[in-house]
């Protein structure tokens, strides 16, 4: 279904469209398109070709590389909701005998489990997958170089066994768990494991001249689950919407917004670079907006997909070169330009409908010793508990349905929040894992701990 350009202004497409085009000329891509996903659903397509009359439209196939990794990721949380398995269960309780040691299925989606990025022996995306018809002939001999939890270190040959793991438990093939539990329900007709027409063609374009050399599209066998998808920027788009939204027949929106919740420790070089990586999702900080999604590359292809969540804004960019195009980039600007030639309209204020006098009554300025805080009532029934300027910690704390609130982010994720009160019913203090928050600094009517001098605040005369 080809998307109407008009649903973006016309100066707005044509900035896109000039960036595209910038792209596939300075990057020397045999062909390159894109999409832009707002509101939950595509809103611009553009296309660059070297081939005069042939431009591929969303419904032509391009390899995605490891933006698999996400499909693979997904099917793993279904998993986990649905009570199959827990993030923290070691591979091993449920895969035994892989070599992968202690690593838990946590570590394996964020990349800590201290498996090699490679497998052993010749390079697996330019050479068949019957090399690896095992397990054991993807980890190979030193399957673990680093200590599970320790770093962030991509590994390939860690999404080879969450792939098999999926099968394990589901009792079929990843591909066929693939098409029934999120290509079908989620209307993504054009992607999967092998390329149907129309498809583009892999290529290798000279370092240091104008011509090509066509790379191989080989079945990667076991090493599947980690790269092996083909894709279309109209399919990734809907993919993209349902990243930032959910859909109760895949994964809510709750659980997505854990994939999207930094789960790796980064590396100098990846705060540097504003990077981090969640459950299957790459996070990054780039032109002060917070991105996530995945990029992917095969020899012969280069893939991302991005979505600045506060925006709702997101962008997915193919090209059938090895290297030359940087899509992540590519990508984020496309993000900016719309974001900013056309901000969001934030929907109109509305008042609750209800709300509990004993919550309300919680609400406004608190101090944790000297340090005066803001305790306000969130449109969707949480708190939010900040400092009344400047930076300092903040979290949303949602209610426990007995009087207490659970913190979400931050200095305070999974800190209990309780209002402690009075004899007579009035609130004494607020206790927030055993900090004492107390309406005025060093509330001498309130249990402070430690206790407030008797003389009161003074002078220095």
């Amino acid at each position: 279904m080809t998307t109407p350009q008009q649903e973006l202004l016309p100066g707005t497409s044509r900035a896109l469209l000039h960036r595209i085009a910038v792209a596939q000329a300075e990057g020397r891509a045999p062909s390159l398109v894109a999409a832009v996903v707002r509101d939950g659903r595509a809103v611009w397509h553009g296309a660059r070709t070297s081939v005069d009359g042939h431009a591929p439209d969303e419904n032509v196939q391009y390899r995605i590389g490891s933006i698999t990794k996400t499909f693979t990721a997904v099917l793993v949380l279904r998993l986990r909701d649905e009570g199959v398995l827990d993030l923290e269960d070691p591979l091993e309780k449920h895969l035994p005998g892989t070599g992968a040691g202690e690593a838990t299925v946590a570590q394996l989606l964020a990349h800590t489990g201290g498996l090699a990025a490679e497998t052993p022996g010749p390079w697996w995306e330019r050479t068949p997958g019957s090399l690896r018809p095992e397990l054991a002939d993807v980890l190979g001999d030193q399957a673990a170089p680093h200590p599970a939890g320790r770093r962030h270190h991509y590994s390939n040959p860690g999404y080879s066994l969450l792939g098999s793991l999926v099968e394990q438990l589901r009792g079929a093939p990843w591909e066929e768990v693939l098409r029934r539990e999120v290509l079908e329900p989620l209307g993504l007709g054009r992607t999967g494991v092998r390329s149907e027409a129309p498809a583009a063609g892999g290529w290798a374009v000279h370092p240091w001249a104008d011509v090509l050399l066509p790379e191989p599209a080989e079945d990667f066998g076991r090493m599947a689950p980690a790269g092996q998808l083909w894709s279309t920027t109209g399919d990734l788009a809907r993919f993209a919407a349902f990243l930032a939204r959910g859909d109760d027949q895949v994964l809510g929106a709750e659980t997505l917004r854990e994939m999207a919740t930094p789960a790796a420790p980064a590396g100098l070089t990846d705060v540097v670079d504003g990077a981090a990586y969640g459950l299957g999702l790459q996070i990054q900080h780039r032109d002060g907006r917070l991105l996530v999604g995945h990029s992917g590359s095969v020899p012969g292809f280069l893939a991302t997909l991005t979505i600045d969540v506060a925006d709702d804004v997101g962008a997915v960019v193919l090209a059938n070169c090895t290297s030359g195009v940087q899509t992540s980039q590519v990508a984020s600007d496309l993000v900016r330009i719309v974001a900013e030639a056309e901000p969001r309209i934030p929907e109109p204020w509305r008042p609750l409908r209800a709300v509990d006098p004993g919550v309300l009554e919680l609400a406004g300025q608190w101090h944790w010793g000297t340090s005066p805080l803001a305790l306000r009532m969130t449109a969707d029934g949480q708190l939010s508990l900040g400092p009344l300027s400047g930076d300092g910690r903040r979290s949303r704390f949602r209610a426990n349905g007995d009087g207490t609130w659970t913190g979400l982010e931050g200095y305070y994720a999974g800190e209990l929040l309780r209002a402690v009160r009075r004899p007579d019913g009035s609130v004494d203090h607020l206790d927030l894992g055993s900090f004492v928050l107390t309406r005025q600094p060093y509330d001498e009517g309130a249990a402070v701990p430690g206790g407030v001098d008797p003389e009161g605040w003074r002078g220095i005369g």
